[in-house]
């Protein structure tokens, strides 16, 4: 047994039943910072939502965009919205009311939702990138490759993926045994700093866990990468340049958010932990939990044309009667 795990066992004697953790989040900074980040925060999450739900809407009702394409993004935008209620209402409370107390289930299921989401989106971005490296490398073939049901198979096997990595990691964590300290460093019920408050030899979990983030974190992202490089050099050999341009604009959008995505996410679970301070490791975080799903739906409104004169479409259907 490591020596620093049989130190805390002697220290705290016989094991004690954690009922609640108490999430640190910012509390180093002053209640004036503290004030300003809550403001900063609720303002994202309120364009998040509304950005995100204009996004669904809009790929929804407008017939213009009914290709796979704005398909695996409404199911990014559920996806978004879905990993945004999960972190960022609980951050709210503990800037807003102090409210910094989370319950063992209600820990237990926030992690359990972010492995969930977290898993998804990276199998839905790898999707999207498959979807475009058809679109431009294959695309006399793209309507039968990436018809409805394929589409709809696709984004099924993109959500169930989160499941299994969600389950396995949510429960072997929390069958651990919890001796003492329950503050968890971070705003969030992140993995790394509810394991570091376990009383028992984590050594397994951590080596399964490190093959869960290969399998869906690093994996999807080397299919991302080879899909790109597929396309560019699809690009590449188009003849005309107003081609070139046309082809590269229909996957400017998704290789920005992947790269907004993957960078913070990659430098949160791949570094050292030696080389990556808790506080670091918060403001990555929140990159990837609170900035990038807040980019998202501005980077396809406002790269997209398609999406722009969708979103102009809807305005004036909403808007249109009302100035008559």
């Amino acid at each position: 047994m490591p020596s620093g795990i049989l130190a805390r066992r002697m220290m705290w004697g016989n094991w004690t039943t954690v009922n609640e953790f108490v999430l640190v989040s910012f509390s180093a900074l002053s209640s004036e910072l503290q004030a300003l980040l809550s403001l900063l925060f609720l303002t994202i999450y309120i364009i998040t939502l509304m950005g995100n739900v204009l996004i669904i809407l809009v790929t929804t009702t407008d017939s213009a965009l009914q290709s796979p394409m704005y398909f695996f993004l409404r199911n990014l935008s559920f996806l978004e919205i879905g990993f945004n209620l999960v972190i960022v209402p609980k951050m709210l409370g503990t800037l807003i009311i102090q409210d910094t107390t989370i319950s063992f289930l209600g820990c237990a299921t926030q992690m359990y939702f972010f492995f969930f989401f977290g898993a998804a989106e990276c199998c839905l971005l790898a999707t999207m990138a498959y979807d475009r490296y058809v679109a431009i490398c294959d695309p006399l073939r793209y309507p039968v490759i990436m018809g409805h049901r394929a589409c709809a198979q696709l984004a099924a096997a993109s959500w169930f993926s989160g499941f299994p990595v969600a389950t396995v990691q949510t429960t072997w964590i929390f069958s651990f045994p919890f001796c003492g300290p329950n503050k968890v460093n971070h705003f969030f019920c992140d993995s790394p700093p509810v394991i570091a408050l376990v009383c028992a030899d984590t050594s397994l979990f951590e080596l399964e866990a490190l093959t869960a983030t290969v399998l869906f974190i690093l994996f999807p992202f080397l299919l991302i990468l080879g899909s790109y490089v597929r396309i560019l050099s699809t690009i590449f050999r188009m003849p005309s340049a107003e081609g070139k341009r046309k082809a590269f604009s229909t996957c400017s959008s998704h290789l920005l958010v992947v790269s907004l995505f993957y960078s913070t996410a990659i430098l949160t679970y791949f570094r050292p932990r030696s080389n990556t301070s808790p506080e670091n490791k918060k403001l990555l975080s929140l990159s990837y939990t609170v900035v990038t799903p807040m980019l998202n739906p501005i980077i396809y409104s406002l790269r997209n044309s398609e999406v722009k004169a969708a979103l102009k479409r809807v305005i004036h259907r909403t808007l249109g009667p009302q100035k008559l």
